[in-house]
């Protein structure tokens, strides 16, 4: 799986008129399962970012976890994290898991990081979304279960 993990101040994720999820400090995490994956990547994936010491403490230093400070999870599915520009100009996105495969491991993480401790807000898998975000830092990380 792939992730791309925001530390922010707040976010929401709308869907036309209607909004879907919305949290206040914590993390935005864009979520793209591969072909191959299973839920083993995904449990894998939600623990390490359940304690992934990326807030400041009160020496300022990224020592405490969303979990330490009380944070939420808004949680959003990106096919796109799956993107091979290794050549021409558009993208592939073939290496992506089917989409029934990708939506049951999306919502397989969004549980097993609620399991961690960490309330979960959602996005719509499969739909046209709209989000809105404040990167607190800005903190952004890459994680993919499949890098050595």
């Amino acid at each position: 799986m792939r992730a791309v993990i925001q530390r922010v101040t707040e976010a929401r994720v709308d869907v036309g008129s209607r909004t879907t999820g919305a949290i206040g400090p914590g993390l935005l995490i864009l979520i793209c399962a591969m072909q191959g994956d299973t839920e083993t990547e995904a449990d894998r994936l939600a623990g390490r970012i359940a304690k992934m010491r990326i807030f400041r403490d009160d020496q300022d230093k990224m020592n405490l976890s969303v979990r330490d400070i009380g944070g939420a999870a808004l949680v959003v599915s990106q096919f796109t994290l799956a993107a091979d520009t290794r050549r021409g100009n558009r993208p592939g996105f073939s290496s992506a898991a089917a989409p029934a495969d990708g939506e049951r491991l999306y919502e397989h993480f969004a549980e097993a990081l609620a399991a961690q401790g960490v309330p979960v807000a959602r996005g719509e898998f499969g739909a046209d979304m709209a989000v809105h975000l404040v990167n607190d830092g800005p903190i952004t990380i890459w994680m993919d279960t499949a890098a050595p």
